[in-house]
């Protein structure tokens, strides 16, 4: 979605889990944005357009977001009346204010967190608004505590792996106040997300093996991915189902006047 390597390169299946992981598109996040007719709203890290398509809805202007080409272009076709562009949001500027800015299940594949900060602050109007939904500290940590024990046991070092930035409640209200903002709500929850099948585990390995396995041959992977399994049963396994471990932070934020 963004600028960096593994956080902010998406692929279409990692797209497509994270949305399996996140609320229907953006209900909680629209319930606390309440788009206006007429307002004009930014969607950071749009996606394919949906939440664009429930603002619009609602009577407000959007615009949206997100690095990655394959998504806008599809966000285009589903939706070829919204304004939809492939922007960097560490980077991007614009002589648009914005009365709101938005953002649903995207904020944590960007590790630069205080850039995408910033260019929120600096794309909002004087006592616009910042709403946000995005996994928090401790989102899928079994699974990723997991992944780090099997696969330095199997002699391949963990480091430059996660492509994710999970902060904690703190740390990213910190920043936000910081860069300017006035924190206005706070919210740091658990949502145990079940996996589809008895292969959930190994599917959700899939969808981010471009990330984590990269390097990891053929011969391994199998024994790896048993390992992670075995693992993580006693805190995700239910009786026909997986449950990954996900949390989410939401977060409201007003720009405060210069």
């Amino acid at each position: 979605m963004f600028s960096e390597p593994f956080a902010n390169h998406r692929n279409q299946d990692a797209y497509d889990d994270k949305r399996d992981f996140a609320a229907k598109p953006g209900a909680a996040v629209l319930s606390l944005l309440l788009p206006q007719p007429g307002e004009r709203i930014l969607d950071v890290g749009c996606g394919t357009g949906d939440l664009m398509a429930e603002i619009a809805a609602a009577g407000a202007i959007p615009t949206g977001i997100d690095l990655s080409e394959e998504m806008v272009r599809r966000a285009r076709q589903k939706y070829p009346e919204l304004n939809i562009q492939a922007a960097d949001a560490c980077h991007y500027r614009t002589d648009i204010r914005f009365d709101a800015v938005v953002s649903n299940a995207a904020l944590h594949w960007i590790k630069d967190a205080a850039a995408v900060a910033r260019t929120i602050w600096l794309a909002l109007r004087e006592d616009g608004r910042f709403v946000a939904e995005f996994a928090g500290s401790g989102n899928v940590a079994v699974l990723t505590d997991a992944m780090e024990q099997v696969l330095e046991e199997h002699g391949y070092a963990w480091a430059g792996r996660n492509p994710w930035y999970f902060p904690t409640i703190g740390e990213y209200a910190s920043l936000l106040e910081q860069t300017g903002f006035r924190v206005t709500l706070a919210q740091h929850f658990d949502r145990p997300t079940p996996l589809k099948g008895n292969t959930g585990v190994r599917d959700w390995l899939d969808k981010f093996a471009d990330y984590f396995f990269p390097d990891v041959t053929s011969a391994d992977q199998a024994s790896i991915y048993r390992a992670i399994e075995a693992k993580v049963k006693p805190y995700l396994g239910r009786e026909d189902q997986w449950v990954a471990d996900t949390s989410r932070l939401r977060i409201v934020a007003v720009k405060k006047p210069a």
